[in-house]
């Protein structure tokens, strides 16, 4: 645990790609490395590869069963709604090298010259 280290020093460690991250147990997914396993909410990576598409296993992972017909559609449609982005989100994913690590982009601030294109303050 490095929060006291990161509290003392008002910095915040990055690890790219979370190469160094611990892990923890889980109720939610069990690996065996060493055996190539890999299972969520008991399912096999490989059956819910085969069988199931990305929003089928988000709602497993989210709810700890597989949805039914109508959960799925309503799901989907929630996804769908909750997708959407924001004009001033795009101005500052122009500002990012397509090469970019996604890991970098999401904690990097936006650049200077971009800040009155992704925030607006208003005054009263």
């Amino acid at each position: 645990d490095i929060s006291r280290v990161s509290a003392e020093a008002d910095c915040f460690t990055y690890d790219p790609g979370f190469m160094s991250t611990a892990s923890c147990q889980s109720t939610i997914t069990y690996i065996d490395g060493d055996k190539g396993i890999l299972r969520h909410r008991g399912y096999d990576i490989k059956d819910l590869a085969e069988k199931s598409d990305f929003l089928e296993v988000a709602y497993l992972l989210i709810y700890g069963e597989l949805p039914s017909s109508e959960q799925y559609n309503n799901f989907t449609k929630q996804v769908a709604h909750h997708s959407l982005v924001n004009e001033r989100l795009h101005y500052l994913f122009q500002t990012f090298c397509s090469s970019s690590h996604p890991m970098a982009i999401i904690v990097s601030p936006p650049p200077p010259n971009q800040l009155s294109n992704v925030i607006t303050v208003e005054l009263s």
